[in-house]
């Protein structure tokens, strides 16, 4: 795992996270989405650039913020994901964007599955900070 000190460093900038990412990330707390972060995957995965990651505090909120998401990231990009999964149960969507992937998770499937422990080297960028407030301007 990266020091401290060297995810600090790296969460102070965004160059690797795409826009639309932070786009996803700002619908998502808009629809009160708990905790929501990015992952800056871009030195660790080939495949995307980047996660999201929120919680929803029960189904309906799940939804909510999915379709919150998409209508936003289209409205902002004109992109819409090239795949949504996981709509039937509601713990766990996973909305494929090619350079990122948004998930948004129920309370007990994000704690379950806790993607910020097993991608730990990941820095962070949460929706609150400096870099994803600057990107709303």
């Amino acid at each position: 795992m990266r020091p401290a000190a060297d995810r600090e460093s790296a969460e102070a900038g965004r160059d690797d996270v795409p826009d639309a990412a932070l786009v996803a990330a700002r619908a998502a707390d808009a629809r009160l989405g708990q905790d929501t972060v990015i992952l800056d995957m871009h030195d660790l995965l080939v495949v995307t650039d980047a996660f999201v990651l929120t919680t929803g505090a029960n189904a309906r909120q799940v939804k909510t913020i999915v379709e919150e998401v998409e209508r936003q990231v289209k409205e902002a990009t004109g992109r819409a994901p090239w795949a949504v999964e996981g709509l039937r149960d509601l713990t766990w969507v996973l909305m494929d964007y090619g350079d990122f992937v948004v998930h948004v998770f129920s309370t007990e499937a994000r704690a379950y599955y806790d993607l910020e422990r097993l991608w730990g080297d990941a820095p962070r960028l949460p929706v609150g900070s400096p870099a994803v407030r600057a990107a709303e301007d």
